[in-house]
């Protein structure tokens, strides 16, 4: 019997680099890449671009675009990537059901270097003000959650490459 097809979820608040380390993945495995922020509706958005951090209730539909994405790659018997901040444990425990395995890549690291990441981008629709509200969301994946911590001091490609090897994928593209 063949071992469960693999999704992977690089999460982290915004600025972490997740969208980076996720395409990293997805082209180092050959998988699938889903942004997970093209999922958010049009009025969440709006919300965060004027400074208005989500609630819950905003962002459940977005988590469940993101789930079913999931589940429509795990019915293709292919294995996925996606970006999404997931930072609460309720929020990863709704995304695991897309697929019996579902995984999470935590790039985790300092606030101040991320508010200074934050204040230097452009053109995305995320304000540094925000931050600290994503910090206080933020609920670190547990010892019992299929998670792995990569630092978002290291460039990117080391950080793929450790999230390959903490992920027993150094190899390449095992499922």
């Amino acid at each position: 019997m063949s071992a469960p097809l693999q999704h992977l979820i690089v999460m982290g608040v915004s600025g972490s680099g997740k969208s980076t380390v996720a395409e990293g993945l997805a082209e180092r495995l050959g998988w699938p890449f889903l942004e997970g922020d093209t999922l958010h509706p049009p009025a969440n958005v709006a919300k965060m671009a004027a400074g208005t951090p989500l609630t819950d209730d905003d962002r459940w539909p977005w988590l469940e675009a993101i789930a079913a994405w999931i589940a429509a790659r795990e019915a293709e018997g292919t294995p996925s990537i996606s970006s999404c901040s997931s930072l609460k444990r309720a929020y990863r425990d709704l995304l695991r059901k897309g697929a019996p395995r579902v995984r999470f890549v935590h790039v985790a690291g300092d606030q101040a270097v991320l508010a200074a990441r934050l204040a230097a981008r452009k053109g995305h629709f995320f304000p540094a003000q925000l931050l600290a509200s994503q910090f206080a969301t933020l609920e670190p994946p547990g010892p019992d959650e299929d998670a792995v911590i990569v630092d978002l001091d290291q460039p990117p490609e080391a950080q793929v490459g450790a999230a390959l090897a903490a992920l027993g994928l150094g190899r390449g593209a095992a499922q």
